[in-house]
C-alpha cells in the first residue's frame, strides 16, 4: 500500500516536473525570433541606406514573425557564419536562402521550400558566352564562402577543368569577374539577375537548372520550430502574399507551378531526411 503511493506521488510529481518544464519552453517562446542573412545577398538581403535591413527574406522574415505573433531580430553576417550560429543556438532559424540538400538535411531540418534555386553564371559585360559547361574548361569561378555554389564548384572543377576562388560574400564575388581576377560568379539565378539589372558592367549568361529549392533551415531538435514556420509558409502561399513579395523584389508574376506558390503536401522537403508526408491542412488566421 505504502509502495503504491509512493508510485502514484513520483507520477505526480514526474508529470508536475513535465508542466513545468513546458510552462517554461512556452514563455520561452514569447521571446523575439532570432535569426540571421547574409546582408550582402541582393535583392534577398541588403543594407537600406537609412540603416535597417531590406530584401525578399527579409520581407518573408517580417512576415512569417507576424503570423507567429512573434517579434524578429535579423543580424546581417556571412553566410559561412549561419549554420555554426544555428547550431549554437544563437539563431532559432537561418532566414538566409539555404539550398535544401541531402547533405544539409541530415544536419538541419527544412521547412518546405519558398523557392526555386537555379544557378546563373555572371560574366563580365561583352565577354564570350557560355553555352555549356564545357565552355568553363581554364575559367576561374568566383563563388561565396559555404554557399550551395561552392559545393557544386568544387564537386565539378575537375570535371570541367575550372578554378574556382572563394570569397566572403556574394558581391565580392562579383566584384571579382567585373576586376578580372574570375571569369564567371556562380550564384542562385534571383541573385545573379539582381547583379546584372544593378551593375552594367555584368551580364548573366548560362544557368544550370537544378530542381532545388530554397527552404528555412532550423535544428534538428526543433520539429515543432520547423513545423509552425511550415504552416505560416502555407498560409503565405495559399493567400498569395509570398508570390506577391516575390513579384515585388524580382519583377515577375511567378508561374503556377512555382515553389514560391504552390503549397506542399507535408512539411519539409520531399525527398530528403526530415520530411514528414502526413498531409496538412494548413491553419491560417
Amino acid at each position: 500500500m505504502i509502495s503504491s503511493k509512493l508510485s502514484l506521488k513520483c507520477s505526480q510529481l514526474a508529470l508536475a516536473a513535465v508542466m513545468s518544464l513546458a510552462a517554461t519552453c512556452a514563455l520561452a517562446q514569447t521571446g523575439p525570433l532570432k535569426t540571421g542573412v547574409d546582408a550582402t545577398f541582393a535583392p534577398h538581403a541588403m543594407v537600406k541606406l537609412g540603416g535597417g535591413l531590406q530584401g525578399f527574406n527579409i520581407d518573408l522574415g517580417e512576415e512569417l514573425a507576424r503570423r507567429l505573433g512573434r517579434k524578429i531580430e535579423i543580424e546581417g553576417t556571412e553566410f559561412s557564419g549561419l549554420v555554426p550560429g544555428l547550431n549554437a543556438k544563437k539563431y532559432d532559424f537561418v532566414l538566409a536562402p539555404v539550398t535544401a540538400t541531402p547533405e544539409r538535411a541530415k544536419s538541419m531540418l527544412f521547412t518546405e521550400g519558398y523557392l526555386d534555386t537555379d544557378y546563373t553564371f555572371v560574366i563580365k559585360k561583352g565577354a564570350a558566352p557560355i553555352h555549356a559547361l564545357e565552355d568553363l574548361k581554364g575559367k576561374t569561378i568566383s563563388v561565396n564562402k559555404g554557399s550551395a555554389y561552392e559545393i557544386w564548384a568544387k564537386d565539378n572543377a575537375g570535371k570541367y577543368g575550372f578554378k574556382y576562388d572563394v570569397y566572403g560574400n556574394n558581391a565580392d564575388a562579383v566584384q571579382a569577374v567585373q576586376s578580372g581576377r574570375a571569369e564567371a560568379n556562380l550564384a542562385g539565378s534571383t541573385v545573379a539577375a539582381w547583379a546584372a539589372k544593378q551593375n552594367p558592367a555584368v551580364q548573366t549568361t548560362l544557368t544550370i537548372k537544378t530542381g532545388l529549392v530554397w527552404a528555412l533551415a532550423f535544428r534538428l531538435d526543433d520539429r515543432a520550430g520547423r513545423d509552425a514556420a511550415g504552416n505560416a509558409l502555407k498560409c503565405m502561399k495559399q493567400d498569395g502574399t509570398l508570390g506577391k513579395i516575390a513579384q515585388k523584389w524580382f519583377g515577375y508574376t511567378p508561374a503556377a507551378d512555382a515553389t514560391v506558390v504552390k503549397v506542399g503536401v507535408g512539411q519539409g522537403v520531399p525527398g530528403l531526411d526530415g520530411y514528414d508526408p502526413t498531409p496538412v491542412t494548413p491553419k491560417c488566421s
